[in-house]
């Protein structure tokens, strides 16, 4: 992988998309640091560091600590992945939006159009939400319209100029804009992460015991990093026969291919719905000054809280575990139902002449294509939930309290993986350019 990266480095056009994502990089870690005007950040890094719950620890990791800081960037590229969630389920639910979709480039140029009013609308509602919670909770002082209004104006500002410099990324860099500005939000959190084990599992220890477990921490990161690899690149691929076609004096066709169906078919989209739902609660409570309720309601949260989970002395927490594992598993099918029609590719095939050995043409093959498939998704649904669940397990028995967990991971090895390929497809064009050119 390195040695493909230093290949590509030295081509010209490839080494201008690295050096321009690069440098967006670095402008959103910049923006990262610019505080809100009117706002304190250190009252909400306090006010962060005091709640016992789990809530908002998701939301952070993925704002690169912009939340907790309560900066420009605080919501960071959220708006846009809940916006581009929303118009996927709306394609499926809306005749004309499903139109809109078979059109080709203009259709999807205009439900692009669509998704960055909804990010603006939903980043204007989510900004104004906060600032009333956080005003009501006395951690913005002063509060009056004007400061309001300026606030919510640049809570929206800066996550729509993240959606316009996502799209920068993906137009003139390598890999997908929007990936990336996650990528760096959650690598952002790394240090602090690595440095609070590093304090809790081996500073503390002896010389021996401080080895073992850095060595330990590092081989559960490996295996970790290793299921991911493994869950992304896994395919089962379907066998296709075309029939030959006389066109004329000539015969086409007669070729063998196959469909490719993924095994984690609907990627880290499934522990990410599972996870929002759960923390959910959690961050409304907060908002609304509740995180100190007592009888059914504290139970609730706790359940919730995966910082309760794997916790034995309050087994009636491990509730929230086996809800998160069953929200993982049911997202993994629904969100491949909404993204993946058997019934739509057998009806191309048979337009095609294609088959499945074995299968007739039609609904045969769409019904075969549905066996596959809840199969499939189900083995993928358990591996994102063992990737998922690790980190949590160690948190809950060993107290290691992170914010990167088993989802920072498959976005942080899905990203570079799709920027690598990215980059090795522009090497491979390259070359064929070179070689038609000679």
């Amino acid at each position: 992988m390195f040695k493909s990266i230093a290949d590509a480095f030295r081509v010209k056009d490839i080494r201008h998309r690295m050096l321009f994502v690069l440098l967006c990089l670095v402008v959103i870690r910049i923006g990262s640091q610019i505080p809100v005007p009117g706002v304190d950040s250190s009252v909400f890094s306090e006010w962060f560091a005091a709640q016992t719950s789990d809530a908002f620890s998701f939301f952070d990791a993925f704002t690169g600590g912009s939340f907790e800081s309560f900066s420009i960037l605080a919501l960071s590229i959220t708006p846009y992945i809940t916006s581009s969630i929303i118009m996927q389920l709306l394609t499926i639910a809306i005749p004309a939006l499903e139109e809109m979709h078979r059109d080709g480039e203009d259709g999807r140029k205009k439900i692009v159009a669509i998704t960055r009013y909804l990010t603006v609308g939903l980043s204007l509602f989510e900004s104004i939400a906060m600032t009333i919670g956080f005003g009501r909770q006395g951690l913005i002082p002063d509060l009056n319209f004007v400061k309001g209004v300026v606030i919510v104006a640049c809570l929206t500002a800066g996550s729509a100029f993240l959606m316009w410099i996502g799209e920068q990324m993906t137009e003139n860099g390598i890999g997908n804009g929007i990936s990336m500005v996650l990528l760096i939000n959650i690598i952002s959190r790394l240090p602090a992460n690595l440095t609070s084990l590093y304090e809790q599992f081996i500073s503390t220890k002896t010389l021996a015991r401080g080895v073992l477990a850095g060595v330990i921490i590092a081989a559960i990161i490996v295996l970790m990093v290793v299921l991911v690899i493994l869950l992304n690149e896994a395919v089962r691929n379907i066998p296709v026969q075309y029939s030959k076609k006389m066109v004329g004096r000539r015969m086409y066709g007669g070729n063998s291919t196959h469909i490719p169906l993924k095994v984690n078919t609907g990627g880290v989209i499934p522990v990410i719905f599972a996870s929002s739902l759960m923390s959910f609660p959690g961050i409304i409570a907060a908002f609304a000054g509740k995180t100190n309720t007592e009888g059914v309601w504290a139970t609730i949260l706790g359940i919730l809280s995966q910082n309760n989970w794997f916790n034995f002395a309050r087994p009636i927490y491990n509730i929230g575990l086996i809800i998160y594992i069953l929200l993982v598993i049911f997202f993994a099918y629904f969100y491949t139902s909404i993204t993946f029609n058997p019934l739509e590719i057998a009806d191309n095939l048979k337009k095609q002449g294609g088959l499945i050995p074995g299968m007739r043409p039609g609904k045969p093959t769409s019904d075969y294509l549905n066996r596959v498939l809840k199969y499939i998704i189900f083995i993928g649904a358990c591996g994102l939930t063992i990737v998922a669940i690790i980190p949590l397990f160690f948190n809950g028995v060993f107290g290691a309290s992170i914010s990167f967990g088993g989802t920072s991971l498959i976005i942080i090895v899905s990203v570079i993986m799709d920027a690598v390929n990215q980059t090795e497809s522009m090497m491979v064009v390259r070359n064929y350019k070179g070689f038609l050119n000679d």
